[in-house]
This record gives C-alpha cells, structure tokens and sequence, in this order.
C-alpha cells in the first residue's frame, strides 16, 4: 500500500498514521465542539491541535451531516478562504484539507494555501471536481457515499456490503488515475448512506480495503454509531471514539479524521508500541 502524500513537494509519511484534526467554520456541524464562527476562534482552535500533534487540519464551511442545509457556494467560500489565509500565514508548515464537494471551493481554497481536497460527495456532486483535482496536483480524499446529505439515508440498500463499497470506491480511484491524479486516499464514509450496523461491518472488515492499495482515512469521531449505540450523547462519545479509533488503527487505518487530537495521537502511540513488540 502506498505509505507517502505529496504536499506541494514534500512527502507526508504515513507509515507512522497521521492525525486530521476537524476544523468545522459552520454554526450546525453535528458537534458542536467542533465549530468555529470566528477566524481568532479557528487561530486558538488550530494552535491546540497542532500543538496535540495533529498533522492534518481539516476545514470545512458546509456542514455534511445527514439533512444538513445546503449553504450557497459563496457562503462556503466566505466562511473558509479567511481561516485558510490565516492558518498559512500563522502556521506555515501546517498541512491544511479543505472538506469540500465542490470544485470552485477546492480551486480557490488551493490558491490561498490548502493542500488536500476532502470530498464527502466523492465527486458525486460536482462533475468538475476529479478533472479539477487532477490540474491542482494535490492529494484527494475520495469518500464512498450516495446521494446528497439531504438523501443519503435512503440510499443504504447494498446487495453485499463491503464488496459494493469496494467496488464503487475502485471505480473511481480508476478514474481518477486516469486523469493523471497520483495522491489518492480512500474513506469509507461512515454514516454516509450506511446504518449503524453497516458502519460496524465496514469496520470491522478494513483490512478488505487495503487492495484498493491506497492510504485509508477512517472518520468515525463522536458519530452517532456510537453515541446512539451507548444511549448516550456526542458530548459523551470521546471513550467510545478512541475505542473504535484503536480497533481501526489494528485494521490498517493510515489517517484519523477526529474532533480531538490528542487522545487519537495518544492511540496512534500505543498501537505502534504494540505492533513493535508482535512476534
């Protein structure tokens, strides 16, 4: 499986897994511990993430959790493009994503100093947007997913789960190489027209996903698999959220996208200190 990210000339090495942390500039991500209004509050948010040793700060301004709002492309534009500035001006060797499904957010995000595109949608939802990452030359974090936030809850009928994912995900990693894009990430996208339980099956069969022979993101951060499995809230999920987080790393994860940095770096360390000592 490829170990390394391109970021603007300099490998990220992910044979040690990397840490993304959620930088959400939306008044209605699921979270509320993870949204910002104010680029001063993104500064001191970004300063503790980076100072819990993540690696990866991903930005969003448009909230993807099922039966978010659509909020216009200039909006989006309006709320990220000044936090993008400010963390490449105030932490210049900062990797930043942008969590984006749309090509002109991914274009002008680049140009202000963002070096990944994360797109939830899969490019799905914009036809412009693998040709669009293919001209950038800069990593692209393909997530499966149907539908739109509005529709993905019923669109999570699979004849075989894992198999369809795969599939769906190959196709479009295909795609993409075709068009010339060499950094590819893959992220099965939890909660993203699947249940609880599908989430839980994809999980648990992660290391199926390694012949798709890219680096994979697991995004399963204070979600509701957890939560509403525990009868609990996404205040409460952070023990449930290492938990899952170690069972991914055990399978085969090279990135984790979460809400809390250092409890996930923490994770990273013990589970590499256990794998040193497999006999």
């Amino acid at each position: 499986m490829k170990k390394t990210l391109n970021i603007g000339g300099k490998l990220l090495d992910l044979s040690t897994p990397q840490v993304m942390g959620i930088l959400n500039v939306t008044p209605d991500s699921f979270y509320s511990g993870s949204r910002v209004l104010q680029v001063e509050d993104a500064y001191k948010k970004a300063e503790r993430m980076i100072s819990e040793g993540a690696s990866i700060l991903d930005l969003g301004g448009h909230s993807t959790r099922p039966g978010a709002d659509a909020v216009s492309e200039e909006e989006e534009l309006k709320r990220v493009l000044p936090v993008v500035e400010m963390i490449q001006k105030r932490f210049p060797d900062a990797i930043i994503s942008i969590d984006t499904f749309r090509s002109t957010v991914a274009r002008e995000s680049i140009a202000a100093g963002a070096h990944i595109i994360n797109d939830i949608a899969g490019g799905s939802m914009d036809a412009n947007m693998f040709e669009t990452v293919a001209a950038l030359h800069v990593p692209y974090i393909l997530m499966h997913s149907r539908g739109t936030p509005q529709t993905m809850k019923e669109l999570n009928h699979y004849d075989d789960l894992v198999t369809d994912v795969l599939r769906e995900l190959q196709t479009k990693i295909y795609q993409l190489q075709q068009l010339g894009v060499k950094d590819i990430v893959a992220d099965m996208g939890f909660g993203f027209a699947k249940n609880a339980d599908q989430n839980y099956v994809l999980l648990n069969e992660l290391k199926a996903f390694q012949i798709l022979n890219v680096p994979l993101l697991i995004g399963v951060s204070r979600k509701s698999m957890i939560w509403r499995k525990l009868n609990i809230t996404a205040d409460q999920s952070l023990n449930g959220t290492t938990v899952l987080n170690t069972i991914a790393l055990l399978n085969g994860a090279s990135i984790l996208r979460v809400h809390d940095v250092k409890e996930a770096v923490e994770a990273v360390k013990l589970v590499q200190l256990l794998q040193s000592h497999t006999s």
